[in-house]
């Protein structure tokens, strides 16, 4: 009998930074914190509070890049403490902190740099190197945060705007829509006077949560636990009636399933999603990419006519509400490198292999 060997398995090392949360692992203290969407606080692998459902966990190699994507510091394990040595991301935290201040403008790089005693050029290098953005597109990032905050709480919309720091509404929606999916009006709305009904089902790539109207699917998500991927849809609709049911849609369920084992898309599943006009249009794009072909956000941004939108094309990716069915996996970075995904990179990866195999 011969013996075939087995080929290697590929380790998440999300899994492995899970289980040195879970663990409470003090050697992997200072190597990336966890942050936790339900509550907004980003932690130490060490933080000796309760944890958390690990469908609501993300990680980030850094406290300062959990800081940029909208979470806050844990009082309990302070894990912006740690690195204290290090001079260069003392600066950056010191920046990120006086830009939050900041609640009516966005300072300048000069001011800024004045304020954390470092020069222009050398803070946008050293805010780049740890926080992953430019201050201008991390004050950015603040301002959306806020406003998103301020539009959950039920503000209305010409309030939040200006309490977010925006002196007009005419260049906030461009930005908003394309940070949130949608305008500010629909993101207030959360799905008022709709119907969505949903099902979590096993697959290839773990739990799988699609939701629809009765017009399409308006929600593909994936994760590791059911009761995670309920809670992010209740939070993403929340003004929507959401009722559980496998059967209306079942044949739906049924087709995005096999996109996630690597099957041919079946091109007549509908969608209802809503965004701006370029997000539709790259979306659109986005279905037309071959299974087992790949495409660079900057060929997508030429496929659409606009060479000059990379980033923009990017965003448009991140915000895709409709895992799989819309292919936002089949988009890389121009070197060739995964880039990222919403649901995991390892899921990107496996997704990508089996649809190649296919």
């Amino acid at each position: 009998m011969s013996l075939v060997p087995m080929a290697p398995q590929i380790q998440n090392p999300d899994d492995a930074r899970w289980r040195a949360v879970l663990e409470r692992d003090p050697e992997q203290d200072g190597r990336f914190v966890y942050a936790v969407h339900t509550t907004g606080v980003y932690c130490r692998p060490v933080c000796p509070s309760r944890r958390a459902l690990r469908a609501n966990v993300s990680f980030f190699k850094s406290a300062l890049a959990a800081r940029a994507s909208g979470f806050r510091a844990c009082k309990r394990c302070r894990p912006d403490a740690l690195g204290a040595h290090d001079q260069a991301k003392e600066r950056a935290l010191e920046a990120c902190r006086y830009i939050e201040a900041q609640v009516d403008r966005i300072p300048t790089l000069s001011e800024l740099g004045r304020a954390v005693g470092l020069s222009p050029a050398h803070l946008q290098r050293v805010f780049k190197q740890y926080v992953g953005l430019s201050p201008l597109e991390y004050a950015e990032a603040v301002r959306m945060h806020q406003l998103k905050l301020a539009l959950r709480q039920g503000t209305s919309v010409t309030d939040a705007i200006y309490a977010s720091g925006f002196s007009s509404s005419s260049r906030v929606y461009e930005r908003a829509a394309r940070s949130m999916g949608m305008t500010p009006r629909r993101y207030r709305e959360r799905g008022r006077g709709e119907r969505i009904r949903y099902s979590v089902v096993p697959s290839a790539l773990g739990q799988l949560l699609v939701a629809s109207t009765d017009k399409g699917i308006c929600a593909v998500q994936l994760g590791d636990e059911a009761d995670g991927l309920q809670r992010l849809l209740r939070e993403e609709f929340s003004a929507a009636e959401i009722v559980h049911d496998d059967r209306t849609h079942a044949d739906w369920v049924r087709g995005v399933v096999a996109i996630a084992e690597g099957q041919a898309p079946n091109e007549s599943l509908p969608l209802d999603v809503r965004g701006t006009a370029f997000q539709m249009l790259v979306w659109r794009a986005l279905r037309k990419i071959p299974r087992g072909e790949t495409r660079s956000y900057a060929e997508v941004a030429q496929s659409i006519g606009r060479p000059e939108a990379v980033r923009a094309v990017a965003n448009a990716c991140g915000a895709n509400p409709t895992a799989l069915v819309v292919p936002c996996h089949r988009v890389v970075q121009s070197d060739g490198g995964l880039g990222g995904y919403h649901w995991g990179i390892e899921r990107k990866r496996r997704l990508l292999g089996a649809e190649r195999k296919g």
